[in-house]
């Protein structure tokens, strides 16, 4: 990773303040600024879409915030994909491609609170261990005149989405924690392919994003074990 990428990254991992857009596009595994700066332009290649395609007269922060959702089920109907695109790089180049399917849970919520905060809406995300009978999902939470709004990205009808109100496993996340399930979900990747090490090295920056996120913790552990490392392994089972 190219410097001012790796000073970006350090100032995440360390507590300072940097937007999604670019946590997500580090988690991801942008390297050079050259690559970084061309996922910016297409972020902005979109929001320029939008805003000329939609945003032809002002709207209350709802509304737009329902128009870009729309906006994004009309360019792409067929956008959710179980198991799909969850890094923000893969998202955008299928957004923006010929691909129908656009990304999972995880890389659908990205792409959506990015653009919706591109556009100064109060958006975060929150995440279930356990939903639809899949797993853990993740979906974004709008934040307007005092109340929430629950965006579900896999479906179509999911703006002002019901069903995950009031579901005790519920937990509000911000773009750290955000993007510290990017960090983790390449973790995963990174495991699945006997990548051990670069493995935990991922886990690691997912912990120090989100320290309460104990399947990143579960995770590094067995990853541990697999190394023979079990007395490093024991401190996360604790």
């Amino acid at each position: 990773m190219q410097g001012e990428l790796a000073n970006l990254e350090a100032m995440l991992l360390e507590g300072g303040k940097i937007e999604l857009d670019q946590g997500a596009l580090i988690a991801s595994g942008v390297e050079t600024e050259h690559v970084f700066n061309s996922y910016l332009a297409k972020i902005d290649q979109l929001c320029q879409r939008i805003d000329a395609e939609v945003f032809r007269s002002k709207g209350s922060d709802v509304e737009r915030a329902k128009e870009i959702f729309h906006w994004l089920w009309r360019t792409k109907p067929y956008r959710y994909q179980y198991g799909g695109n969850f890094k923000l790089t893969d998202v955008l180049d299928a957004q923006l491609g010929e691909k129908e399917e656009v990304g999972n849970c995880l890389g659908l919520t990205v792409l959506y609170n990015v653009l919706s905060q591109r556009f100064r809406l109060e958006v975060k995300a929150a995440q279930l261990e356990h939903a639809f009978g899949l797993g853990p999902h993740v979906f974004s939470v709008l934040y307007v005149g005092g109340r929430s709004i629950d965006v579900e990205n896999v479906f179509p009808y999911g703006f002002d989405y019901q069903w995950h109100k009031g579901d005790p496993q519920r937990r509000e996340w911000g773009s750290r924690e955000l993007v510290a399930d990017i960090y983790h979900s390449v973790a995963n990747t990174f495991f699945e392919q006997g990548k051990l090490n670069s493995a935990i090295e991922k886990y690691d920056k997912a912990i120090d994003l989100n320290p309460k996120y104990s399947k990143a913790r579960l995770n590094k552990g067995i990853a541990l074990v697999e190394l023979g490392r079990v007395a490093e392994a024991r401190e996360c089972f604790g």
